[in-house]
């Protein structure tokens, strides 16, 4: 009888795949929780007001929350065990999407997205880590991968078509309590699903390292959003250096702790840096390009926050298919090819999607997304397989929380500064514009983001939209363009160093090709 999965470990069973299924619940929700909140954006900034920088932290603060706190609870989860901190997380995921459906100010929003992060953080390390232990076959693991891939996909499927359904009839907040009876849902199973894991041996957490941790990004982040909000200053210069120079201490401390946050020495394996390298630049730009392209169907189009979720369904459906069918990619071609191809392939969808934003064609956006996602979606869980496989199996627990903080970090990281080029060029296209006839308070907003010009321009109630308009919407198009243009040039470049890296590497492909 032909066997469907190779030799090299114990074969998973009931338990194992439906305790996958678990956590694949606990990985939709905080990806839907990102996705949705780009169709939420336009009646946020209708109903709260808030300024560019407030725009910029409410977007961003979840995804910065996340990766800055991802090693720590990685590395928590492994000292009290993991499915603990996945409950923990869970219940203060739901009491943090409460607060922030409740939220009256642009601030109190702000704090509860930051609370929702950490909460995110305390879910997101556990998943991964639980997979490479749930699952001991390699070629299961891949697949298990594949699917727990698959659930991050389906958040962007599920999250704006849901939130773009709430959003029609409800307010804004109804997109955060949509988290809440899942979560609750999650709380009751995983005790009698999951299996707990953890490593009495892991050492003490090391406090001073999780704030050096948190020094490091934040700073950074906060000098990037300043830029993009209010132009370029040397002053915005000052919180990047001061985050870079306490990185450096927070890598020279790594060094001489016993039990270190972040285990160094993975990275002297050249394919798992590598990989982490690969999977780090492709979140960071089809994060950044999806948030463009949310924004671009609504303020650009014009279209619904609905319309613009049931236009989206294409692109998220190829982005489904390909997780869960990944696997067969994988065995057909083997890993390294399938990462320089899917590369390639994601190359070419973003020079489309360049040409089709600048001349702000919907379908020509669409499809583009649509060979994105068939390039994306193999390389990341591809190159997620190498990260955990390529390091010893004592250190798996520490490349996961590794493979996850890359992963959210270059999706906070690119939505900040791919959001900062496109907020540049916007801000270039719309200084010589006529703004004569608005007060200064308009003239700002307008000159600022397309959503303030949007808004203003609904508050003149004219019939025939004002000159400036089209000139704002052109000048977003044109900065949608030229980040797809850099992401284009980028992941070719990137494809020809990780071919280099991986001919030297040495890759046992065997353990997961197919019998």
């Amino acid at each position: 009888m032909h066997e469907e999965f190779p030799k090299g470990g114990q074969l998973a069973g009931r338990r194992e795949w439906i305790g996958l299924c678990v956590l694949s619940i606990a990985c939709l929700i905080y990806s839907m929780d990102l996705s949705v909140l780009f169709l939420a954006m336009p009646a946020i900034m209708a109903d709260l007001d808030p300024s560019a920088s407030e725009l910029l932290w409410i977007n961003d603060i979840y995804g910065f929350m996340v990766s800055g706190f991802l090693v720590t609870m990685g590395t928590l989860g492994d000292r009290i065990g993991r499915r603990r901190v996945l409950l923990f997380g869970a219940f203060a995921f739901g009491v943090a999407s409460a607060l922030a459906a409740f939220s009256s100010t642009s601030q109190q929003l702000i704090i509860s997205r930051a609370l929702l992060g950490i909460a995110g953080a305390t879910i997101a390390p556990s998943t991964l880590s639980l997979v490479v232990n749930l699952f001991q076959n390699e070629a299961e693991r891949t697949r298990a991968i594949g699917i727990w891939g698959t659930a991050f996909a389906l958040g962007g499927l599920v999250g704006p078509l849901i939130g773009g359904g709430l959003l029609q009839y409800f307010h804004w907040g109804s997109v955060f309590l949509i988290n809440i009876p899942v979560m609750a849902a999650l709380l009751i199973a995983a005790p009698f699903l999951l299996p707990e894991y953890k490593n009495d041996e892991g050492g003490k957490l090391d406090l001073l390292s999780v704030l050096l941790s948190l020094a490091t990004v934040l700073p950074v982040i906060y000098g990037f959003k300043h830029m993009a909000a209010y132009g370029f200053e040397v002053s915005q210069l000052v919180p990047i250096a001061i985050g870079i120079l306490v990185g450096a201490w927070f890598v020279r401390r790594q060094k001489k702790l016993e039990h270190p946050l972040i285990d160094l020495a993975l990275f002297r394996i050249p394919a798992f840096t590598a990989s982490l390298m690969v999977n780090l630049a492709g979140v960071f730009f089809v994060f950044g390009v999806f948030l463009f392209q949310n924004l671009f169907l609504q303020l650009v189009l014009g279209l619904s926050p609905l319309e613009a979720a049931l236009w989206s369904i294409p692109s998220a459906l190829i982005f489904t298919i390909m997780s869960l069918q990944s696997y067969r990619v994988i065995n057909r071609f083997g890993q390294v090819k399938t990462i320089l191809l899917g590369l390639l392939v994601n190359a070419i969808g973003t020079a489309a999607m360049a040409i089709a934003a600048y001349m702000e064609s919907l379908l020509g956006v669409l499809g583009s997304s649509m060979l994105v996602g068939l390039g994306f979606v193999p390389v990341i869980l591809t190159t997620t397989g190498l990260i955990v496989g390529t390091a010893p199996p004592e250190r798996a627990g520490s490349a996961s929380a590794l493979s996850e903080t890359g992963a959210e970090f270059g999706g906070a990281l690119g939505v900040a500064l791919l959001g900062s080029i496109g907020t540049i060029v916007y801000r270039m296209s719309m200084q010589d514009v006529d703004l004569s006839g608005l007060s200064d308070a308009q003239a700002l907003a307008v000159s600022t983001t397309l959503t303030g010009a949007v808004e203003v321009a609904k508050t003149l109630g004219n019939e025939v939209s004002p000159v400036w308009l089209d000139t704002a919407r052109s000048g977003f198009s044109l900065g949608f363009a030229v980040c797809c243009a850099l992401a284009t040039v980028t992941l070719v470049l990137l494809a020809v160093i990780a071919r280099k890296v991986y001919a030297t590497s040495h890759i046992d492909e065997s353990a997961v090709a197919a019998h």
